[in-house]
């Protein structure tokens, strides 16, 4: 405490910015700082003392090692700026003064596991495969312990910021999905027998409608009839983006609620275009095998081509890759598409 009173005798006398909230440390760098020697102008001298003063002490008595760093560059280029120096720094020295090594990134195919690794190299990344080799391929190499989904990702010339190119549609997958769709069915009590029948989930009217107030959403796919669609419409934030709100493109508004049931139940999807003008379905399991594989996946492809807009005048279908859940890409040849 005596060596700390002392110390503050001192800067009193030098009048520097300091108080006993601060450590000796600080206060006997604030003192070296206003007694160390200059070799410039007086102007350059004030400038200098004021900015070590700066970058020493902390108005709360506390400041973090970065922040002196800081206040010390901005001090130096202050003190060059006066000067008239303006030859360029060294950029080892500034790199030198960043603290920490430089991050690493390693390519995408080491930040994966060793299974999918060595699975990935059956796989050549420069070839495109007919889709009976791709669908074979991806059954060979996918990782996963569970039974997969197999994906389509296809890359279409269109725009779809444009109404006649948003494209949105549905398929009947001749093999189904491999899914239990959960279908809700929003219609007047005369046709909910039938929709029960048909294998519906959940049923109602008003019902369903508090259920949609509370926000549950236990289901997959959505059908209403059409003089019921004016009850959905306030709901249409929270069905919309998540995909579930009725539409005449994906057949969810329907008059015969038993069809739309039986189809939706048993392999009929929809698929659209996102922002990147890319459509993802999954339309298998690995379970199906390469034969089943191939059905559904040339009744999607059949599907899109039909949904192609007269306004593209260019290549409708630009890529098109096929995997697996957590599986590596196979590009396929599209010559054919």
């Amino acid at each position: 405490m005596a060596r700390k009173a002392e110390l503050l005798e001192q800067a009193a006398k030098l009048k520097l910015d300091v108080s006993a909230k601060n450590t000796i440390a600080e206060i006997e760098a604030a003192i070296n700082a206003a007694n160390a020697p200059v070799a410039a102008n007086e102007s350059t001298k004030d400038s200098g003392v004021v900015a070590e003063r700066e970058a020493v002490v902390a108005k709360s008595g506390k400041r973090s090692a970065k922040a002196l760093e800081e206040a010390e560059a901005k001090a130096e280029k202050e003190a060059r700026k006066e000067s008239g120096d303006t030859t360029p720094q060294d950029p080892e020295a500034t790199e030198a003064k960043k603290k920490g090594p430089k991050p690493v990134t390693r390519p995408v195919i080491e930040r994966r596991g060793k299974k999918y690794r060595e699975l990935a190299k059956k796989i050549d990344s420069n070839k495109s495969y007919s889709l009976t080799e791709a669908l074979s391929l991806a059954i060979e190499t996918s990782p996963a312990k569970f039974d997969a989904s197999v994906e389509a990702h296809v890359r279409l010339g269109v725009d779809p910021r444009q109404a006649d190119q948003n494209i949105r549609a549905t398929v009947n997958l001749p093999h189904g999905t491999g899914k239990d769709i959960r279908v809700a069915v929003f219609a007047p009590e005369s046709e909910h027998s039938a929709a029960k029948e048909a294998g519906a989930n959940i049923i109602g009217d008003e019902e369903f409608l508090k259920k949609l107030d509370k926000e549950e959403l236990n289901f997959d796919v959505l059908i209403a009839t059409p003089q019921y669609m004016a009850k959905l419409g306030k709901y249409a934030r929270l069905l919309g983006p998540r995909g579930l709100m009725p539409n005449p493109k994906s057949v969810t508004i329907a008059t015969d609620v038993s069809k739309a049931v039986t189809e939706a139940k048993t392999g009929k999807v929809e698929y659209r275009v996102d922002k990147q003008a890319i459509v993802h379905l999954a339309f298998g399991k690995v379970s199906f095998g390469a034969e089943k594989l191939l059905g559904n996946a040339e009744a999607f492809f059949n599907s899109l081509n039909s949904q192609k807009p007269s306004t593209i005048k260019g290549v409708y279908i630009k890529s098109v890759t096929i995997a697996t859940t957590m599986g590596p890409g196979i590009k396929v040849d599209i010559s054919n598409k």
